[in-house]
């Protein structure tokens, strides 16, 4: 008679375990459900989500990174998927739906590879000759540009604009992006060096959207320390001081006895003798306009308003650094060093009121390598999706740049990688020539994702697309709004080759990491599924059967 063999259990109690098919098939699933949220805001006439937060803070856009990092998603293969738009948002700056949609189809795709017994590393390693090859076509088929040309600039720039709430002016937004970019880029002869952290961009609720200015040089959020300084200084010298114009307290307590009334008066006089001599070392170097770091001292306030100087205080240290790239200024942080050397030149130094707050414009900088977007728009929620339009076309324009290589959209570039994969697929013998045709198929989810925006039929969108590449056409892609077949690159459709060539890459990587794992092991903190999905995750997007 057999003897029941008790269990032994090597984890602690609680502990979730899935493996397997089981596993990839939970985690292929929780990355599709992604893939599947941000779908529907692909291309021109992609929808926005409104998300509110636990607070009732609501957020309303399209923006590919900015919903997934909203959603708070806990499944841990979900959240690989987030990591994939945020690095498509570092590195470019826009594309992250673009990344996000490819790396659930592949996944799909891999899906059904499964099915036929095909071995996950097998998959894996198609997938990765795949990408390196769609990046070699990438490079292949992209045409070169640089920075003399205006024109195709802005349409990279506007090209980022459609479909997003930026898109009713995006002519005049296109210009600014192009101006600001161009204004911060330095040739240093082997290519461009571009620190978008050089645009500064302010919002400001008022006006429309058409109101919105590109201003050479920095607009703080700062109002002039006092009131009887000058509302405007033309032609201005400015100070960069990163030290306190004020009498510092001692490092130690110390005591000070007044025995004396006359003492006091002397000790008093001596203070404000010091704060004169800091003002006067102001003066003498002739400068108009004085930007702190630290605080201003109320007497040194009155001191540098008698001689017409503009002061602001408590200026953050990445404006000051703007300001010194903008102006030309050195930041001084011992007032006795300050001389004439060391001041920046503006334009104009004014104080303006927007909406209900006071601004400082440092403006009309000869050489501004920092400027500043100043956006307008009716409400908050208009100018914030307005703000993200703006920072992808600034993205896209300065990766172009950067790159040098641009390819053009509306899914064409998609369509003749996935022809040319397909080619590459029938020169090869062993399984994975099953996975390169499949990455080759999972392309095809950019066109047939704007055809479905577009309340388009996906099948008859993708065979004209396939029809007109077969006959040459690289740049063949789809009008969303006629549903047509057109040239992508005379209609202006165009972005940057950096754009494509990131998000295929992050894309496959995160795809074939996720394939290959086998086995899941949740520590025993994991919610109950008793209790439903934990909080923001919507069903499906726990960690199913597990």
């Amino acid at each position: 008679m057999s003897k029941d063999i008790q269990p032994i259990f090597i984890m602690p109690e609680g502990t979730q375990r899935s493996t397997g098919r089981n596993a990839q098939r939970n985690n292929i699933m929780a990355a599709k459900l992604v893939a599947e949220t941000v779908r529907t805001t692909l291309g021109p006439k992609g929808m926005d989500k409104m998300i509110v937060d636990g607070m009732g803070d609501v957020i309303i856009t399209n923006d590919g990174v900015t919903i997934l990092e909203e959603m708070q998603i806990e499944h841990p293969a979900a959240k690989m998927l987030v990591e994939v738009a945020k690095t498509q948002e570092a590195e470019v700056g826009d594309g992250t739906t673009t990344a996000v949609v490819i790396a659930g189809e592949l996944l799909k795709k891999a899906e059904d590879l499964l099915d036929q017994e095909i071995h996950p590393t097998v998959i894996a390693r198609g997938y990765r000759m795949a990408s390196e090859k769609a990046n070699q076509i990438l490079h292949e088929i992209s045409e070169p540009i640089n920075s003399s040309d205006i024109a195709t600039l802005r349409k990279i720039a506007m090209t980022a604009m459609v479909g997003k709430g930026a898109e009713s002016s995006k002519e005049k937004l296109a210009d600014l992006v192009v101006k600001a970019v161009g204004n911060i880029s330095e040739n240093n002869g082997n290519g461009f060096f571009i620190d978008i952290g050089n645009i500064k961009i302010e919002k400001k609720v008022g006006g429309s959207v058409e109101d919105t200015e590109l201003i050479l040089g920095i607009v703080l959020d700062k109002e002039k320390v006092n009131a009887a300084m000058p509302r405007l200084v033309e032609g201005a010298k400015i100070a960069l001081i990163d030290s306190p114009i004020e009498i510092k307290n001692t490092e130690i307590d110390a005591k000070i006895q007044i025995t004396d009334p006359n003492q006091l008066q002397s000790f008093l006089d001596m203070e404000e003798k010091m704060l004169r001599d800091m003002v006067d070392k102001i003066v003498n170097s002739g400068a108009t306009v004085v930007c702190c770091q630290k605080g201003i001292d109320d007497l040194a306030q009155h001191f540098l308003a008698k001689k017409g100087i503009y002061a602001v205080r408590r200026v953050k240290k990445s404006d000051m650094e703007k300001l010194a790239r903008a102006t030309g200024a050195q930041i001084v942080t011992k007032i006795d060093d300050l001389s004439s050397v060391d001041l920046g030149k503006a334009g104009a130094v004014e104080e303006r009121k927007i909406g209900d707050e006071e601004m400082t414009f440092v403006q009309d900088c000869k050489k501004a390598k920092a400027v500043t977007l100043l956006i307008k728009g009716g409400t908050e929620h208009v100018i914030d999706e307005v703000k993200r339009a703006v920072e992808d076309a600034i993205g896209d324009v300065a990766s172009a740049l950067r790159v040098g290589k641009i390819v053009a959209g509306a899914a064409s570039s998609e369509i003749e990688l996935a022809k040319q994969l397909r080619k590459y697929a029938d020169g090869l013998s062993g399984r994975e020539q099953f996975a390169v045709n499949a990455f080759a198929a999972a392309l095809e989810i950019i066109p047939k994702t704007l055809a479905e925006n577009a309340g388009l039929d996906p099948i008859d969108v993708i065979t004209n697309l396939k029809s007109a590449h077969d006959q040459g056409k690289k740049w063949a892609g789809i009008d969303v709004f006629s549903g047509k077949v057109i040239d992508a690159k005379s209609k202006g459709i165009i972005e940057p080759l950096q754009i494509k060539s990131q998000a295929v890459s992050s894309a496959s990587e995160v795809a074939i990491m996720i394939l290959r794992i086998d086995d899941v092991i949740a520590g025993g903190g994991m919610p109950d599924k008793s209790q439903g999905p934990p909080p923001g995750m919507g069903p499906g997007m726990g960690m199913p059967g597990m």
